[in-house]
């Protein structure tokens, strides 16, 4: 069962996870399950229930455009985690539709009616054409570093609204827990301001002063 071990252990992390983990994590957990599954002899049914479990709770979210989007918009995933082209388009499509504009479209002045009417299609079919450009060079840009996001500031923008969620709630669970040994019924007329202190100095410990 270390595959799930290990993926519980990711998804629960503080640092250097986001939500655009969460899709090709269960995914490789999901493969690496149904690889191990040949070899067995006495736990096939035990890794049955496993999977079953899984696509149950996480099998709408394996599929959602938003989150699989995440994924691909984080330079260590990118389209590399899955082989399934289906699920690709998905994010893909997503992706594409929610770019914003980088560049200020202009066009000249005409003087025919008729052209300034029809003038939005001709627009929105070359920043399409754009959003494609930029999507495509971020696809095949080399470095798994988040900085890789920098040099397209459209995806970037994106890749900051999708994936600033956590996949999971432990990280607010230690943080209620470690306030939980702060306000004890013994410390309970602990002002606010003061409680927030010492919270913040709980969780900082690790970080040595200048």
């Amino acid at each position: 069962m270390a595959p799930v071990a290990k993926a519980i252990n990711i998804l629960q992390g503080e640092t250097n996870v986001h939500m655009g983990w969460l899709v090709p994590t269960l995914n490789i957990m999901v493969s690496k399950l149904k690889r191990a599954k040949i070899s067995m002899k006495l736990c096939k049914s035990l890794v049955d229930a496993i999977l079953a479990g899984v696509n149950k709770r996480f099998g709408d979210m394996l599929n959602d455009p938003e989150l699989i989007a995440a994924a691909i918009l984080l330079p260590k995933f990118k389209t590399y985690w899955t082989t399934d082209a289906s699920i690709l388009k998905l994010g893909l499509d997503f992706i594409k539709g929610n770019m914003e504009e980088t560049t200020q479209l202009t066009s000249d002045a005409t003087s025919s009616d008729e052209e300034d009417f029809f003038n939005p299609l001709k627009s929105s079919q070359t920043q399409a054409q754009q959003g494609q450009t930029v999507l495509d060079g971020y696809l095949t840009t080399t470095g798994d570093d988040m900085a890789v996001l920098k040099t397209f500031p459209s995806l970037l923008k994106l890749s900051l609204r999708l994936n600033t969620p956590l996949p999971a709630s432990a990280a607010c669970e230690r943080l209620f827990s470690t306030a939980g040994l702060i306000f004890s019924p013994k410390r309970s007329r602990i002002n606010s301001k003061n409680f927030e202190n010492q919270l913040l100095l709980k969780l900082n410990k690790h970080i040595s002063p200048l």
